[in-house]
C-alpha cells in the first residue's frame, strides 16, 4: 500500500490543476496569438510564475486500489497485478485469461 502523504499530495495536485486550468489555457492562446517576442516573454514569464503542482503533467494515474503508480490499465483503473488477480479470481466480468 502507498502512504497516505502520497494520495493526499496527488489530490492536492489536482485541485491545483483544475484551479488554474483556465488561466494557463488563455495565456497559451494569447501566446499563439502574439506576433512580437518580447510580449511573448512576457506571457510566458506569467506561466512560470504559477506553481509547479497545478501543471497537468505533475499528475499520475494511481491504481484505484493499492495507489500503485506504475503499470495502470486507464480503462480500469487498476494496476497490472491487481487486474490480474481479479481476472483469475473472476471478479471482472468479461475479462478472460490468456491461454495458448
Amino acid at each position: 500500500m502507498i502512504r497516505k502523504s502520497l494520495i493526499e499530495r496527488e489530490k492536492k495536485r489536482k485541485k491545483l490543476e483544475q484551479k488554474y486550468y483556465l488561466i494557463r489555457r488563455s495565456s497559451k492562446k494569447e501566446i499563439s496569438k502574439i506576433l512580437s517576442l518580447s510580449q511573448k516573454w512576457k506571457i510566458h514569464g506569467k506561466l512560470e510564475s504559477l506553481s509547479r503542482n497545478n501543471a497537468p503533467t505533475r499528475l499520475h494515474r494511481r491504481c484505484f486500489l493499492t495507489g500503485r503508480l506504475r503499470a495502470n490499465y486507464w480503462n480500469f483503473g487498476l494496476s497490472g497485478h491487481i487486474l490480474r488477480e481479479m481476472v483469475n479470481s473472476s471478479l471482472l466480468p468479461g475479462a478472460t485469461r490468456s491461454s495458448w
